[in-house]
């Protein structure tokens, strides 16, 4: 295939939908995954929906077959699948603890590694995080496990730039605030809509950026780990 293949995590709404349509655009082919494996939204020759349950080891695993066999290469991998129960909450439930982390690390980091062969020489690794998991500019006291969270997930990108330093580009990018259906506050009181997001993760995606970045692209500077 002459295209460039990006693969993109949660690609069935928000940020990951308008991130599919964004690289659609730009003349990628696209990977999209899903919890459901349909992502109704697009119709595309360069566009291939695959089902992803990050909470489910089998799914990660089959996944993984679907990709490695349909393909010989990802370019770019976009980690943009993540949850937040308890977003603006200020008491951590044993449940949603455990399924927060569950799909934002543990199945994150899985899948990741288990592609990690299939990305080819100069992609790229991006891990969409969040300035809430920023350990430095961090000053409140809410959403406990979401912010634990993103903050491992930026963790293991420095683990893994340390790693790939001579092949694979890694960088972690905060979205900015954007309207999308994570949570309800969200939707009401967000600064970008999906669509801008994605125009400025995509900026990002095609800049020369140094491996190991905290991105934050809702004004374009370094964020503090």
């Amino acid at each position: 295939m002459n295209k460039k293949i990006v693969l993109i995590t949660g690609a069935s709404k928000g940020i990951g939908l308008a991130l599919a349509k964004k690289m659609l655009n730009e003349n990628f082919f696209v990977v999209g995954t899903s919890r459901t494996g349909k992502i109704s939204d697009i119709e595309n020759d360069n566009f291939y929906s695959l089902k992803l349950d990050l909470s489910k080891p089998r799914s990660i695993e089959n996944a993984y077959h679907k990709i490695s066999k349909k393909f010989d290469r990802i370019d770019i991998l976009i980690n943009n699948a993540g949850i937040g129960p308890d977003l603006y909450t200020y008491s951590p439930e044993i449940e949603s603890f455990k399924s927060t982390f569950d799909v934002n690390v543990t199945g994150t980091v899985f899948f990741t590694e288990k592609l990690i062969d299939l990305i080819s020489n100069n992609g790229i690794v991006l891990n969409i995080s969040s300035k809430m998991g920023s350990i430095n500019v961090c000053k409140l006291t809410d959403s406990i496990a979401y912010r634990m969270s993103k903050s491992a997930l930026n963790m293991y990108t420095k683990i893994l730039t340390n790693r790939l330093k001579d092949k694979i580009r890694v960088a972690v990018i905060h979205p900015g605030w954007v309207k999308t259906s994570i949570v309800e506050t969200n939707l009401k009181n967000g600064r970008l809509t999906p669509e801008q997001s994605a125009e400025n993760i995509f900026k990002f995606i095609k800049s020369n950026f140094t491996s190991g970045t905290f991105w934050n692209s809702e004004n374009e500077s370094e964020l503090l780990w």
